[in-house]
């Protein structure tokens, strides 16, 4: 740790802090062991213990630096590669001592145990071509298809003690479905190290260590790469909102309120009883900045999905009067955390211009998505709540009832180029009661999976990327757990592997029709053709791409009662041809459709030049593209 490294430490601007602290293999002298640092301000006493020295926490103490910078550093012989170890910590304050894991560990003890691990990173890639090539891929007029997946329960071994698959163990058959689907990016929920699996790693402990439930640091690399070399990118969640109140973490590091918060209505959160991130403080800003850089510099990751960032933003979040502390100004602004967040961002795309950040950001907080010298945040994408649960609380009414609730469908378009938005029905819409997707889709078996097929059809239309949770590919009908496998078995059934087929074909069509990606967030791409027609509860949309080539055409209805001739107004003539059906009965519907396709007739209709007089199967969506009129 030279002066320069404490200066930028002391200011904040450190992104880099994970090749100073934590503990580095190295030399002293010719002598092999290790360097440890840690910051620890008001410690009496700092020392490094672990498997070396039989967890003596006297034999080896650390020198507080004299300037006052509160860092903690010392070289340890004899500590070897593998090797268990934690800090143990004397307060200044109250005789507390404590032991704890390092903040900046690579790697960690499996849990239940709770200590850090001596570890060297060492891991040769094989994704060249990708990384060279993944500014295209991560574009924002890129197609976006994102399975999202949490690693511990997407497949288990039953025969096994239903444990999960390793990192190496699950990289080629997940690289291989993922391809087959035709999903351009998997999420995946924290791979961050946290103590309790239920949290599914959204209570991280270890910032810089990838979860050893799996495997090692190079094993999570090994599954980077191997998705990589197909095609996949990869984006990780990533929690800087809150972390637990575990004794082994950063809570009251060094006997103080170090990380989080002193005072209870600002540093604890009441909702997820965790506690949060004192971004007012130069060392947390550049703690939090160094781990979003190190999944991106040493695992290559393609995105950092930010959680809970309304959480960040609001200092009333999830809590009553009197449970907060207004800003400077007598607002509810988060005004440290908005500085926090366009740090990240400006030195994610500074130093990784080809990979995106997303916000998951439930209010109407403007400019998200938007450059900071705009005034935005400065991230690349904002999820798109507002649109998840207007549309499945409309998918979730009868049919009869839908013409009552048509708005629900349309408001979406009045505020959809605010943003750079991504659709998500991610893993919060299938757990803690809310059942299934498929089990909110109305009436029996053969509507449920229509309306769902119809919703995939409608959403994979809609401007804005793409994100869906593991088993929706397929319906799944009984609520993610965590400590299952998904329903794998249900694909012998006809119409779970429909549906299955119909997520894949359209992953295909949308990745090779520019129309349904180019242009997501902007104006000109889209282009409603009727969204007036509540009492026939149908929708119909035009997608533009940026060429000025051929639209595709989005026709969706969202009652069981095919129609007929049914009138849509077209920019043009010729033979439109029928790109997607979902009623088809290769994905289990009922066969009904315009046999291939439809020719325009010169009769207006909906302020347009043309028209065509289509067949609207029960509850599905109808996809055109016009090409050169038949004979």
């Amino acid at each position: 740790m030279t002066n320069h490294d404490v200066y930028l430490f002391k200011e904040g601007s450190h992104a880099r802090l994970y090749e100073k602290f934590g503990c580095h293999l190295g030399e002293r002298a010719g002598v092999a062991g290790a360097h440890f640092c840690v910051w620890a301000p008001n410690a009496q006493r700092v020392a490094a213990s672990g498997d070396w020295n039989g967890w003596n926490a006297n034999a080896h103490p650390l020198q507080g630096r004299a300037d006052g910078s509160g860092v903690w550093e010392g070289f340890v012989a004899g500590v070897a590669h593998g090797q268990a170890y934690k800090y143990f910590v004397e307060s200044r304050v109250g005789g507390y001592q404590v032991r704890k894991a390092d903040p900046f560990a690579f790697f960690a003890e499996a849990p239940p145990r709770t200590g850090s691990r001596v570890w060297r990173l060492s891991y040769d890639w094989g994704d060249g071509a990708w990384m060279a090539s993944r500014r295209e891929a991560n574009a924002l007029a890129a197609p976006m298809s994102i399975y999202e997946m949490h690693l511990g329960s997407w497949r288990r071994v039953p025969e096994d003690a239903n444990r999960s698959l390793g990192y190496r163990e699950m990289a080629q058959p997940l690289a291989e479905y993922v391809r087959e689907m035709g999903f351009t990016h998997v999420e995946l929920m924290p791979v961050t190290e946290h103590p309790f699996y239920g949290s599914w790693g959204y209570q991280t402990t270890g910032y810089f260590a990838p979860t050893a439930r799996y495997g090692s640091p190079e094993d999570f690399m090994y599954l980077v790469d191997t998705l990589h070399q197909q095609g996949i990118g990869v984006i990780l969640d990533w929690v800087p909102s809150h972390f637990p109140s575990d004794e082994l973490g950063l809570v009251y590091f060094d006997g103080t309120a170090l990380y989080e918060h002193a005072y209870p209505r600002q540093g604890f959160h009441p909702e997820w009883t965790s506690y949060l991130f004192n971004y007012g403080r130069n060392e947390v800003r550049g703690f939090l900045v160094s781990s979003a850089l190190y999944w991106l510099d040493r695992f290559h990751v393609d995105g950092l999905r930010v959680d809970g960032v309304a959480s960040m933003l609001y200092l009333d979040y999830a809590r009553k009067e009197g449970e907060w502390v207004p800003n400077r100004y007598g607002g509810r602004e988060n005004i440290e955390a908005v500085e926090f967040l366009r740090q990240l961002n400006q030195a994610v795309y500074r130093d990784h211009p080809d990979v995106q950040t997303m916000a998951e950001e439930s209010t109407s907080w403007p400019m998200v998505s938007r450059p900071v010298y705009l005034g935005g945040l400065g991230f690349g994408l904002k999820w798109n709540m507002g649109w998840m649960h207007d549309t499945l609380k409309y998918m979730s009414q009868d049919p009869v009832h839908r013409k009552y609730h048509h708005d629900q469908l349309t408001f979406s378009i009045w505020y959809a180029f605010y943003e750079n938005f991504v659709l998500p029905l991610s893993h919060d819409e299938v757990v803690h009661g809310k059942g299934a997707l498929i089990g909110k889709m109305p009436g029996d078996s053969w509507q449920q999976f229509a309306n769902l097929r119809l919703l995939y059809g409608y959403m994979w239309g809609h401007p804005g990327k793409k994100l869906l949770f593991m088993g929706g590919e397929f319906g799944q009908r009984r609520e993610w757990t965590h400590e299952s496998s998904l329903e794998w078995h249900v694909l012998q059934y006809s119409e779970h592997e429909g549906l299955r087929r119909w997520v894949a074909d359209l992953n295909r069509l949308y990745r090779s029709e520019p129309a349904l990606y180019q242009n997501d967030f902007e104006q000109s791409g889209f282009e409603w053709v009727d969204c007036n027609d509540s009492q026939q509860s149908v929708l119909s949309f035009l997608r533009r791409p940026r060429n000025g080539s051929a639209p595709v055409l989005v026709v969706c209805n969202f009652t069981p009662v095919p129609r007929l001739n049914y009138i849509v107004g077209v920019p043009g003539g010729g033979y439109w041809r029928e790109l997607a059906n979902s009623d088809a009965t290769l994905y289990g519907g009922s066969g009904v459709g315009n046999l291939g396709g439809v020719v325009a007739a010169p009769v207006a209709a909906h302020g347009r030049s043309h028209s065509l007089a289509v067949t609207l199967p029960p509850l599905a969506v109808l996809m055109f593209k016009s090409v050169e009129a038949r004979g």
